[in-house]
């Protein structure tokens, strides 16, 4: 078995573990599962003040959202170019985000939510989905981050021995723009 077959064979034994442990729950579209999940979460980072001028603060709460990695290279494997995969990438997160801002209208704590917010590698392209980057830093996180998102950078990444990794970053999307573009 080489390198990338055994990261996917944890990655796979290592996620129902994972999900079990934390708040997450899955993000359907017409009752199908999507490649995101989400939870509740307080944020604990330094202040952002987003585009529309929604300040995001310590404390302030988020729907953190997951884009489930197993699912993810499962649906990736039949592409072989870095390009195709990105592209493959943005187009479920584009189609899930109307789910996304309908778990967001349906949750109880509506009123109090901010918005949303994801940790990733993955940042892009990203503001074309509404999305805003910040960079994450609190150096000791970062790197927890680094550690926990390398197993899917060598899985994801045909030359992952030959590319440099790019460094995690907040993605924010506020409550409003969510709802304005994706809502209902």
């Amino acid at each position: 078995m080489n390198i990338r077959g055994f990261f996917l064979v944890m990655w796979n034994l290592w996620d129902p573990i994972y999900f079990s442990m934390t708040r997450l729950r899955y993000i359907e579209r017409e009752g199908e599962r999507t490649i995101i999940r989400a939870r509740l979460m307080r944020y604990r980072g330094k202040p952002v003040v987003l585009s529309d001028g929604t300040v995001i603060g310590k404390n302030d709460l988020l729907i953190k959202i997951h884009l489930h990695n197993a699912k993810l290279l499962k649906e990736l494997q039949g592409y072989n170019h870095e390009i195709a995969k990105g592209k493959a990438i943005y187009r479920h997160v584009r189609e899930t985000l109307p789910s996304v801002a309908a778990f967001l209208e349906s949750h109880r704590r509506f009123s109090e939510i901010k918005g949303i917010v994801g940790i990733t590698t993955l940042h892009k392209g990203s503001g074309k989905l509404g999305f805003e980057s910040f960079p994450i830093n609190n150096r000791l996180y970062k790197y927890y981050k680094l550690i926990l998102l390398f197993p899917i950078y060598i899985l994801s990444s045909q030359w992952f021995f030959k590319q440099k990794m790019s460094k995690p970053a907040y993605l924010f999307m506020s409550k409003n723009t969510l709802l304005q573009r994706y809502g209902k």
